[in-house]
């Protein structure tokens, strides 16, 4: 189960993955949680993005 943080960094990692603080502790749970990963740019920099279970999560809630 999914804290109220999560779900929101989740939704956030979904709308504005570019905007999502790298620090956030709740990051390393969705990790964990295989909800998201770090996706690699040109520029060498890493963002957070939504895996397909995140996406079924996101939309179970829905």
């Amino acid at each position: 189960m999914l804290s109220h943080h999560e779900f929101a960094t989740l939704m956030l990692v979904k709308d504005a993955p570019d905007q999502v603080e790298l620090d956030r502790p709740d990051l390393d749970s969705l990790l964990e949680s295989k909800l998201i990963e770090w996706e690699k740019l040109s520029t060498g920099a890493q963002r957070p993005r939504l895996t397909v279970q995140g996406k079924y999560v996101l939309q179970a809630v829905a």
